[in-house]
């Protein structure tokens, strides 16, 4: 007998279930891009056949994959079509078919693929914008992979920045924490001279009108750490604390965005700052995001705050040798559906 997709849904530390239901509408229509073929995308949004989830959750990848993975973990998934504008018929799964452009085998990439991985994000970003879509969630996609098929691509995040020309911020939710960044796919050897005073208060307007847009926190308080160690000891570390940092911060402060900062980050993630706390912002990739996947990993999300819609992702990459083994843990994509659902619930409360 084959087995079903079972997963029970969970819920991020923090979270209130009850925003989920606030709504008497149609439930949120939510895309997910099922990423790189030949990795564990495909495995995950099966998965989310069997998640109870309160929206109406669509596939795009092709949906010859979507069956044959199915087949190679023993699911017995019922895969449906997506029409717009028409309710959904009984099936475990939609799908918004998008074709592969050559063959897939599970944990062999092929940069032919390439092309298709990026159509399922246009997809859904096109179908956010046509408001046919509420929110899309992207399973992973390897960036070699892209990049060797000659197309220039750094990640999602700046992709999509790139793609509604707005600035926009990475942001990790998980572990009872919100953790922001001023920089991202940066070397490190680059990190100071990109962290300027016109860079930086943009990042924190976009983080202050994300958390009240789309989390519902009516005064977001956001703590900022400094680059350098002990936040610059007074200079004699660095001088991007006093040059940089602590001008920006005083300048919101002044407008009345509750901003406090720069502190020094080995000891801005301890319960005592955290408490005082709805987003912390560090100034390069490395420095925020282990101490928040320490605490989450397999259950964090991947929030991109500035976009004119609302995206959430997964917290971990392809996993190439997992595909098609049973073994691909679905937990960070159903956490990114959820608060992709939250996030859309507090859209339309505000509409």
């Amino acid at each position: 007998m084959k087995k079903t997709a079972g997963v029970a849904a969970g819920a991020v530390p923090g979270r209130s279930k009850d925003s989920l239901h606030l709504s008497s509408r149609p439930p949120p229509v939510v895309a997910v891009s099922s990423g790189e073929p030949a990795g564990i995308g495909p495995d995950l949004c099966l998965a989310l056949a069997d998640a109870s989830l309160p929206a109406r959750i669509v596939v795009l990848g092709d949906r010859g994959v979507l069956a044959d993975r199915a087949a190679a973990l023993d699911l017995d998934i019922r895969l449906g079509e997506f029409e717009p504008g028409r309710s959904p018929r009984p099936a475990a799964l939609e799908v918004l078919h998008l074709p592969a452009s050559a063959p897939v085998m599970p944990g062999r990439l092929d940069p032919r693929n390439s092309r298709h991985v990026l159509a399922l994000v246009e997809a859904a970003i096109d179908g956010c914008r046509a408001r046919t879509f509420d929110a899309m969630v992207t399973a992973p996609v390897q960036k070699s992979a892209i990049n060797d098929a000659g197309i220039a691509f750094t990640g999602h995040t700046e992709y999509l920045a790139a793609r509604a020309g707005v600035a926009v911020v990475m942001m990790l939710v998980g572990g009872g924490m919100r953790v922001a960044l001023a920089t991202t796919h940066v070397p490190l050897a680059q990190v100071a001279r990109t962290i300027t005073r016109d860079g930086l208060e943009q990042t924190l307007r976009v983080v202050d009108d994300g958390l009240r847009h789309w989390f519902g926190i009516a005064q977001p308080r956001i703590l900022v750490a400094g680059l350098n160690p002990h936040a610059g000891e007074s200079g004699y570390l660095g001088r991007e604390e006093l040059e940089v940092i602590a001008p920006v911060i005083e300048k919101l402060s002044a407008e009345g965005l509750a901003v406090r900062g720069p502190l020094p980050a080995d000891t801005l993630f301890t319960p005592r700052h955290l408490r005082e706390a709805d987003c912390v912002l560090a100034m390069y990739h490395d420095q925020g995001l282990p101490v928040l996947k320490h605490a989450s990993f397999g259950r964090g999300v991947n929030v991109t705050l500035g976009l004119p819609f609302i995206r959430t992702s997964v917290d971990h990459g392809t996993a190439l040798d997992l595909a098609a083994t049973g073994r691909a843990d679905p937990s960070s994509l159903i956490e990114a559906v959820q608060l992709a659902i939250e996030m859309a619930q507090h859209e339309r409360m505000r509409a």
